[in-house]
């Protein structure tokens, strides 16, 4: 009997469930296939409720690209025009983040915060990409108890985790089995390219935030003569995509809570959780202890260590917030009166269907379950917020293995990347390594600032100007750029309370 059934009976064969074919060579990039760039899109209006010119359409794709042939999906695609035709410079494709994240809606939102200068030269564009929303969605039929995610070691609960990973992944393959190996970033980046023929247009511009950069970093190595002017805001990093990616939020958020624990010392006489870093640290860790012993109920939610440690992972790098947080825990434990958060929003099926797509598509994860088992408890030693969190099992251990290998991106294309210092979902790390991969770009950092996505979200005024500059000229900035952030509004307390579930942090950014 193998290791794996010792210690944990009934998944002997989880190890080997994925079929293990070596990866085929990726496929060239070349010229989006003749039958699908002479489409006409039928567009129409979104939806009463939206403005009459903001018109959507759908077009057709190949499942798969080697087999243009073959298969079709749907994209769907929808349009602002330019405001200024005489001023027009092109269109403007846009992606919200995700993986998983609908984009059909984001030139709705852009339209009212680009300023004139940007708004009058691009036809804003929108799609959701392939697996999302109204593009042949992925839906794995996952309960509200399968979808959440990172999920905390725990020598106990590891068998359970496995039968998790694997039962999700069943799922998938069972609805989606045709269609799944075809839902990755390279494909995605692909049908952009479609986008781009049925458009019109020779070259395309691009506004991605959060997984949205990597997506354009895919497209600028596959097509560089067909990207124009690219903003990618809150890099992701590409040589890291996906795995090592998530288990950088380890040893980042570690650094977030000892900057934390600074910043509240110096406001002890406030949130009275010590006056040293070392008093603040006790005081959180001392919760942990408490709600090990006792789960603290919160928001209907009882939260046991390991939950409350991994909704601090995202608060910390917002340090009132987390303070805010903390107090409020420690009011709980105390006994007093709290404010109570809004009813928790379950995550959709539909998101993190395809967000698994996509994190399994690109890449070829780990195989064996004790492999995570291993990495979570080192990780947990080394990095003891959330290292057993963002290193445990993932469905992708069950995966059928990634069709095309992982794109590395090493080019020229110029492109400007905007970056927060504090930024809990793609930290600044990953940023650099986004620069260092394309070595024509220039970076915006916003020292101090805090928030995930920087651009039209009240961040900085010196990033903004930054990135309006580039897209209405062209010109990058001579250098890389450090800005200031934007004063905070207000000295009151804030309205944000930890969340009741940990989510996770490649899910989409929401603009506005």
């Amino acid at each position: 009997m193998s290791l794996l059934a010792t210690l944990t009976p009934g998944l002997a064969s989880a190890a080997t469930a994925a079929p293990a074919a070596p990866a085929p060579p990726a496929a060239p990039a070349v010229a989006p296939p003749a039958q699908y760039t002479g489409q006409t899109p039928d567009w129409k209006r979104c939806h009463t409720a939206l403005p009459a010119d903001f018109q959507c359409a759908t077009i057709k794709v190949p499942l798969d690209y080697a087999k243009p042939g073959g298969k079709k999906i749907d994209i769907a695609i929808s349009r602002f025009k330019a405001a200024n035709p005489a001023e027009r410079h092109g269109v403007l494709l846009s992606n919200p983040g995700g993986p998983g994240g609908p984009g059909l809606g984001l030139p709705a939102e852009l339209d009212a915060m680009l300023p004139a200068a940007v708004r009058e030269r691009y036809d804003l564009i929108g799609f959701d990409p392939r697996g999302t929303g109204r593009s042949t969605p992925v839906v794995c039929g996952l309960t509200p108890d399968e979808r959440p995610w990172p999920r905390p070691h725990k020598a106990k609960t590891f068998a359970k985790d496995v039968q998790w990973a694997k039962s999700v992944a069943d799922k998938c393959r069972a609805r989606h089995g045709d269609i799944l190996p075809h839902i990755t970033t390279r494909n995605t980046a692909r049908d952009m390219d479609v986008i781009r023929a049925v458009l019109g247009e020779k070259k395309i511009s691009y506004l991605g935030y959060s997984y949205g950069t990597y997506l354009g970093s895919v497209y600028t190595q596959m097509f560089p003569k067909r990207a124009d002017r690219f903003v990618l805001d809150s890099a992701t990093d590409p040589g890291k995509a996906w795995r090592e990616m998530v288990r950088d939020w380890g040893p980042e958020a570690e650094s977030a809570f000892k900057r934390w624990t600074e910043w509240t010392a110096e406001r002890s006489a406030t949130y009275r959780l010590g006056d040293t870093p070392a008093k603040v640290s006790r005081s959180f860790w001392d919760l942990v202890a408490h709600a090990d012993r006792e789960p603290i109920v919160y928001g209907g939610i009882a939260f046991d260590g390991a939950l409350l440690r991994g909704a601090m992972r995202p608060a910390v790098f917002d340090a009132r917030h987390a303070a805010e947080s903390v107090v409020i825990f420690k009011d709980l434990v105390d006994g007093k009166p709290v404010p109570q958060p809004p009813a928790a929003e379950p995550v959709p099926d539909a998101i993190i269907s395809s967000q698994w797509s996509v994190l399994c598509g690109d890449t070829t994860w780990p195989r064996n379950p004790f492999t995570y088992r291993e990495d979570s408890r080192r990780d947990a030693a080394r990095h003891p917020l959330v290292g057993d969190h963002v290193s445990n099992i993932t469905p992708c251990a069950f995966w059928d293995r990634a069709v095309e290998p992982k794109t590395k991106v090493d080019n020229k294309v110029g492109a400007l990347i905007v970056q927060s210092e504090w930024d809990s979902q793609t930290p600044l790390s990953a940023a650099l390594g986004m620069h260092r991969a394309m070595k024509g770009s220039k970076m915006v950092t916003v020292k101090g600032g805090e928030g995930h996505a920087v651009y039209l979200l009240n961040r900085s005024a010196c990033a903004d100007r930054a990135v309006d500059a580039y897209l209405a000229t062209g010109e990058l900035p001579a250098g890389n750029v450090t800005c200031a952030p934007n004063p905070r509004e207000g000295k009151g307390k804030s309205a944000a309370v930890l969340p009741v579930l940990p989510r996770s942090p490649l899910l989409p950014v929401t603009i506005g």
